[in-house]
């Protein structure tokens, strides 16, 4: 055993047994390359990826490339999802050296002081398909370190420059705010987008689920019907493929193929949580019977397989099982035959394209929509209704078959930031399908996330064995302050709305860039690392900038606070001269949700009624409505939503810091809601 037994990230222990000297990320680490004038080789990756299982087996596991390891450098293995800082920076640094895209595992050389000098992700044992193999880079690294020292670290300067500035957002003097960079980023990714198979680009394909938010609300806000079309079209093509499971509900991380139809086999929180609030939206927006099920069966998924005892959810299924990828989710037709027979076999395998050839290693099937149902039922004479029953029983007999074999390992570590993302999705769901067990779960796992995060008055990121450690970044923050604000609409306490103004004076305090605006991914007491992020790009997670500044913007109207306002404009301008260039999608919305303020709409009264109104409004696609069904008899609320109650409903409609005089007619307030072009502009509330 090394030193990584002593941890508690599941990956790191996969790596415990590895005859490398690994260290964790520490600063005797450091010490110990300086001292002994070492470079280090850092290694990082989670406990769900594949080709992390691999290199693991194939180079980590071997004692001669040990051996070579550990005789040359100071190894040092990381954990991902725990340090998504270093992961960005080093992420960064990878780009710049190689002009090459990242990925894990991420294999990166530096200096004693941590300085970046030559990178790259997996390599094989042995030189294969236009990689070199890994001893041969171990002893490019070693000679050159040996005899071009001088040069390596002549370039240390440059290389940590070009890194801080790639960390930044691009300087611009402050200007006017406008729309023209949502349009071009709409252009962009409709230019993109495959019209046959959905989604971006060709393969590998990954699901986009900031994209397609942006898509959604253009699509929902200004009516456009091309939006809509890329958006819908991608839900339907991911839900109908082997991206996502069509037994067990849940989405793999991402396609190798532009069909959708061959996935890498590990299921992420955050991934499925984002394409959770999608698919609820996109219902919402179309009340398609496919996005429901979607919705439906991915909730009992994440229940069964990653909630844990106090209601929180576990961070990743590993693609492996039984030391082969994906061997959970593959198919023999023989099998499937032991299993399903008469009408409903044929049934089965015409849906499922069982009558092709395996889609798999030339032997198995990964299931996926071949035909739809309703036209495979025409061909065989059944009736719709019969087939959906057909179906549904053998994927309920497969899915029994199936939970008998080996189970892909859990990476039971607990993530403040994942777990916020699933809160906030969750609530939505109930929301639009008027499901109030599944809010019920959303508020038990928010008081769990926060007697487990929140300690001393500080948010933590990860806990794991009842303790919670490392101190929580811009990312956790943002998406706690979100998933915060979506509880408040559905259920509104005063507690809640303190709980979002003290995340929301989290960030402001710990991670504002006060003199050059927006907010850095680390606290402003974090340790010093080699660069600091300052960014507003998105990768498979929204970026924290983006979300911190949509729901300031939100915050700072529901309880008329200048500094929130504030605080996100100063971030809009930061990145104003990314907006010309490529800025992620949740900093656009953020800057829509600047250039029309959201509409909130305060309920109250005592008549039975209340809630429906309520409910009535959260089900409309609006991503731009907030409403607030406030209980009579509430005291210490904001001045702003302290309004009068009475035993009848009467709902007030704001905008942009002023309110329209009270209704107490549901069509009144529809047709108050509609927007009219003077609250198209943003007011800021005066000084109070």
């Amino acid at each position: 055993m090394n030193r990584l037994a002593q941890e508690s990230s599941p990956y790191l222990l996969q790596h415990a047994t590895n005859p490398v000297d690994w260290w964790p990320w520490c600063d005797e680490a450091f010490e110990l390359a300086q001292r002994q004038e070492r470079p280090i080789l850092l290694s990082i990756g989670y406990s769900s990826c594949h080709w992390c299982h691999v290199m693991a087996h194939e180079s980590f596991a071997d004692a001669a490339i040990a051996e070579q390891m550990n005789r040359h450098f100071v190894c040092i293995k990381v954990d991902r999802e725990e340090h998504p800082d270093l992961d960005q920076i080093y992420q960064t640094a990878h780009q710049l050296l190689t002009h090459q895209g990242g990925g894990w595992p991420l294999t990166i050389f530096l200096t004693p002081e941590a300085a970046p000098f030559y990178s790259g992700t997996y390599f094989p044992p042995l030189a294969r398909a236009g990689l070199p193999a890994f001893p041969d880079v171990l002893q490019h690294v070693t000679d050159a370190w040996q005899h071009r020292r001088p040069a390596i670290l002549a370039r240390t300067p440059d290389v940590l420059a070009s890194l801080q500035q790639a960390l930044q957002p691009v300087a611009k003097p402050p200007g006017k705010l406008e729309r023209r960079p949502v349009r071009h980023s709409i252009g962009r990714l409709l230019e993109q987008f495959d019209p046959r198979h959905g989604g971006f680009g060709a393969a590998p394909k990954f699901p986009h689920p900031t994209e397609l938010q942006l898509l959604l609300y253009v699509a929902t806000l200004q009516d456009d019907d091309n939006a809509r079309h890329a958006a819908l079209h991608s839900l339907r093509k991911m839900a109908e493929g082997g991206v996502y499971d069509q037994l067990g509900g849940g989405f793999f991380r991402y396609s190798v193929d532009e069909r959708w139809e061959i996935p890498h086999f590990e299921k992420m929180l955050t991934d499925n949580a984002l394409l959770l609030w999608l698919y609820s939206e996109a219902f919402s927006l179309s009340g398609e019977e496919l996005f429901r099920r979607t919705v439906s069966s991915l909730i009992d998924w994440a229940g069964r397989e990653l909630r844990t005892p106090e209601g929180l959810f576990y961070s990743a299924l590993d693609a492996d099982s039984g030391g082969t990828e994906g061997a959970f989710y593959l198919w023999d037709k023989n099998e499937i035959s032991r299993l399903i027979d008469g009408e409903r076999l044929a049934l089965t395998s015409a849906h499922f394209g069982l009558d092709n050839r395996p889609n798999h290693d030339g032997r198995h099937w990964h299931l996926h929509v071949w035909r739809p149902l309703e036209e495979v039922a025409g061909t065989l004479a059944i009736p719709p209704a019969t087939a959906r029953q057909h179906i549904d029983a053998a994927c309920a007999r497969l899915l029994a078959q199936r939970d008998t074999r080996p189970h892909p390992g859990c990476d039971d570590k607990l993530l403040c930031g994942a777990n916020a993302l699933m809160i906030r999705a969750l609530v939505r769901a109930a929301s639009v399908f008027e499901r109030p067990e599944w809010l019920a779960g959303a508020q038990h796992a928010m008081h769990a996330l926060r007697a487990r995060f929140e300690i001393d008055g500080r948010l933590h990121a990860v806990s794991q064995h009842d303790q919670a450690r490392l101190d929580a970044g811009l990312d956790d923050h943002a998406w706690l302050l979100e998933a915060s604000l979506e509880l408040l609409q559905a259920d509104f306490s005063l507690d809640e709305l303190q709980h979002a103004r003290w995340l929301a004076d989290q960030i402001l305090e710990h991670f504002e860039d006060r003199e050059r605006g927006g907010f850095f991914v680390t606290r402003h007491d974090h340790a010093p690392l080699i660069a600091r992020a300052r960014t507003g790009h998105d990768h498979a997670t929204p970026s924290g900038n983006g979300v911190a500044a949509r729901s300031l913007i939100r915050l700072g109207h529901l309880v008329s606070e200048p500094r929130y306002l504030h605080a996100a404009e100063q971030c809009l301008q930061a990145f104003r001269g990314d907006f010309d260039q490529h800025v992620g999608p949740s900093l656009l919305l953020a800057l829509e949700e600047w250039l029309a303020p959201p509409t909130l709409v305060i309920l109250r009264g005592v008549s039975a009624g209340l809630r429906a109104w309520q409910t009535r409004l959260r089900m409309r696609c609006e991503p731009q409505l907030m409403v607030l069904c406030i209980p009579v008899g509430m005291s210490g609320l904001p001045i702003c939503l302290d309004k009068p109650a009475s035993a009848d409903i009467t709902a007030w409609v704001c905008r942009g810091g002023t309110c329209l005089p009270p209704v107490a007619s549901y069509d009144e307030l529809l047709t108050l809601l509609r927007p009219e072009p003077d609250y198209m502009v943003p007011v800021l509330m005066p000084e109070q």
